[in-house]
């Protein structure tokens, strides 16, 4: 066993970490555990496990699992999460309910609104920025759902009134927004993105609604794609709702141009 540092010097904290650092291997936790003892003034004596062998070795010797392993005065504290236990840190919960990924996409829609007001010399905030924030989000949203159209289709199930009579229309349903949200970005076929939006828009708010307000039923939302934990609920719905709103305010300027 080799090791990359030498041995903790008089600072009065001590920390040992054994990880693996291997020719096709560096453990990220090992480093995020090297990391964030150094920052909480930890002298760190930093053990490499290079080799296989070496790994199953000192698991065995240790009744351990998994690597990196933290000792701190000689005590083993364990993994990087215990680590942050240890420190009086949040473990963040992968099984955890969260509305991080839809309050991120409505950030960027709207950076991104912004910024082409400022680089088509539009003002900044008008009703032209709320219809680009609007396009953008379908399109970013759309996005999420295409990195794994059937994992999305299948979540969709749960809620979607139409999809659950035309599965199909589930595998659809991403398209159906991308499209939607580049034509009312671009300004063109109004007479195509508006049904489009409107149709899918109000069949989605109708299904979210009935399913949490009505049925009170808990589910995930597949808003953004098939693997959130985002819940279903008044985030969720407000995608549908834009939609419709969008829709509904091109299809009132649409007439009283004509």
């Amino acid at each position: 066993m080799t090791s990359s540092a030498t041995t903790a010097t008089a600072s009065g904290k001590t920390a040992t970490l054994y990880r693996m650092v291997m020719p096709g291997h560096v453990c990220p936790y090992g480093l995020k555990a090297r990391w964030l003892l150094r920052s909480k003034g930890y002298e760190v004596e930093d053990r490499w496990l290079t080799t296989r062998a070496e790994v199953d070795a000192f698991k065995a010797a240790h009744d351990v699992g998994t690597t990196p392993q933290i000792f701190i005065d000689g005590q083993r504290i364990g993994g990087h999460d215990d680590l942050r236990r240890h420190l009086g840190l949040n473990v963040a919960d992968p099984k955890a309910t969260t509305y991080t990924p839809v309050l991120a996409v409505f950030a960027v829609a709207a950076l991104l609104a912004l910024a082409t007001g400022w680089l088509t010399a539009m003002p900044l905030l008008s009703i032209m920025t709320v219809e680009r924030f609007i396009a953008v989000s379908m399109m970013l949203l759309a996005m999420l759902k295409l990195q794994d159209v059937e994992r999305f289709a299948t979540m969709f199930l749960n809620y979607d009134l139409l999809a659950r009579r035309f599965v199909p229309y589930g595998r659809l349903y991403p398209f159906l927004e991308l499209g939607a949200g580049v034509l009312m970005l671009a300004g063109v076929l109004n007479w195509l993105s508006i049904p489009v939006a409107l149709f899918i828009g109000g069949i989605g708010a109708v299904s979210v609604f009935k399913a949490v307000y009505v049925e009170k039923r808990e589910l995930k939302c597949a808003c953004v794609g098939g693997n959130s934990n985002v819940p279903l609920g008044f985030v969720s719905l407000t995608e549908n709702v834009m939609m419709v709103a969008m829709a509904l305010w091109m299809l009132v300027r649409v007439m009283s141009a004509t």
